[in-house]
């Protein structure tokens, strides 16, 4: 199974991303989920609401963001790379500047949020570029019928956070087998939302998980470098 840490973009400050980006490689994260700070972040948590805050306040400038990300890239060529998004940040940047920047660098997997309608997804999807679809623990019909249709991987609840358990699927093994063997999706499964210990991911991998997304926890180690380093290293021999 595969290690995905999420990289808060510009914290502490732009030049501490891309060495910590460095970190996250050398300790074992196989995928880097790479976000480009939003203006109105209105669906994350507090927590990260507050890191991109802080990243504006730095450098508003997406250009600078970008050329950072090429960076990343070129510095970490074994490593796959994820960026999370809102349409509103795309359709600032402008929407052919930013396909032509995920083609050129290989980014080409989203985590697209903050969708007014489906226009901008329909043209990324035509574009090439894969989209993920969130699927959440309770196996909503209509989640899946949108991960059938969409190209890129599943972003699977992997606890159920609300209690929103559906009484068929009331494990994560049996939320992946529904997906697997009931719908005849066969992309990537990635789980997320809840991960928060090696435990979690080593239950995620028992689960048949493809791969696990590892946020707060590692975050909250800023800007030690050691401590994340470490904090990876842990989650990664769960993965293995």
């Amino acid at each position: 199974m595969k290690l995905i840490c999420y990289l808060s973009n510009g914290n502490p400050l732009e030049k501490n991303t891309i060495e910590m980006a460095k970190a996250y490689a050398e300790s074992g994260c196989d995928i880097i989920e790479v976000d480009l700070p939003a203006r109105d972040p209105y669906l994350e948590g507090e927590f990260i609401a507050s890191l991109m805050a802080k990243a504006l306040a730095s450098c508003d400038d997406y250009d600078k963001y970008l050329e950072e990300m090429e960076q990343i890239k070129k510095d970490n060529p074994d490593a796959s790379l994820i960026i999370m998004i809102y349409e509103a940040t795309v359709l600032e940047i402008g929407y052919e500047k930013f396909v032509a920047f995920c083609k050129k660098n290989g980014y080409l997997d989203l985590i697209f949020v903050g969708l007014k309608d489906e226009v901008t997804k329909e043209r990324l999807l035509a574009d090439g570029i894969r989209v993920s679809c969130y699927v959440q623990y309770d196996m909503q019909p209509a989640e899946i019928a949108s991960a059938k249709e969409s190209n890129g991987f599943v972003y699977l609840q992997a606890k159920p956070t609300t209690g929103n358990v559906n009484p068929k699927y009331p494990e994560l093994k049996d939320c992946i087998r529904c997906l697997r063997e009931e719908h005849g999706i066969t992309r990537p499964i990635y789980c997320g939302v809840g991960i928060h210990s090696p435990e979690d991911a080593k239950m995620a991998k028992e689960a048949g998980a493809d791969a696990v997304f590892v946020g707060s926890t590692i975050l909250k180690l800023y800007p030690d470098k050691d401590a994340v380093k470490e904090k990876i290293k842990e989650f990664k021999d769960q993965c293995i």
